[in-house]
């Protein structure tokens, strides 16, 4: 049976008189896709936000792995098990492929047993963050392209490595904000691949606006519109629903 990773009850962030996210609930189980969709403003990111401890909630919760994680920093919520990518890419253009994902697998040698010699030691040398860097682009389908500087790779590659630095940290949980957009043909195509292989370990949300590749990718669907769930369910349903129908999809889906 299917493992709940994460798990949210009722998730509400007012900013003034508004709610931005609006009493929504939502699981995450590993080896699914759980895609929000919704027209601008729906309120999609914003709950991504509240999941990642980027926000915090006006109320509501949040489990990982079973563990309340809300109100935590987004660094606290990494450590539990969540890596995420963002709607603008999130890298570092100057370094090499191989330095950004690294420093998503540097980031976790602090979990190690506390050893006043580790601190002298280069974090290069580490063996073990070597192997985690190495998994992630292997991954992400970039070991070929790991000493290329990341600003000069093309954009589907860098969202790529946004992903691989996430892969890095060793997650439970992918939160991905519009990962195919702005691509190509070929390079959403490349990207739906990557998302369908990583899948099978991890426990996933997708924000995204492509409805191909939602209905491509997605085990369940969620649809928001102003900051509320006006549907979730199987793909099929949500296709069928005469709500979403007139409030986001359109006849032609």
């Amino acid at each position: 049976m299917a493992e709940i990773v994460l798990s949210a009850r009722h998730l509400t962030r007012r900013f003034g008189g508004l709610a931005a996210v609006d009493d929504v609930s939502v699981d995450l189980w590993r080896g699914h896709i759980h895609a929000v969709i919704g027209p601008n403003g729906a309120g999609k990111s914003t709950l991504a936000n509240l999941l990642s401890g980027d926000l915090l909630p006006s109320s509501g919760s949040v489990l990982i792995g079973g563990q309340d994680t809300t109100g935590w920093s987004p660094e606290r919520v990494s450590r539990a098990g969540l890596g995420r990518s963002y709607q603008k890419t999130n890298i570092f253009l100057p370094f090499s492929v191989w330095d950004n994902a690294f420093l998503g697998a540097q980031s976790r040698e602090a979990q190690q047993p506390w050893n006043p010699l580790h601190w002298l030691q280069p974090a290069a040398r580490s063996q073990r963050a070597r192997e985690r860097c190495a998994g992630a682009l292997a991954l992400a389908g970039l070991s070929h392209r790991h000493g290329a500087i990341a600003g000069t790779i093309s954009h589907g590659e860098q969202r790529q490595l946004e992903i691989a630095m996430a892969l890095a940290t060793e997650p439970q949980v992918l939160l991905l904000d519009e990962p195919l957009a702005g691509m190509g043909a070929a390079e959403a195509h490349k990207m739906v691949e990557l998302l369908l292989r990583l899948k099978q370990e991890h426990a996933m949300l997708l924000v995204e606006h492509d409805m191909d590749a939602v209905f491509t990718l997605a085990d369940h669907l969620t649809v928001m519109v102003n900051g509320q769930v006006i549907a979730s369910g199987s793909p099929a349903d949500i296709r069928a629903d005469p709500m979403v129908q007139a409030a986001y999809l359109g006849e032609e889906h």
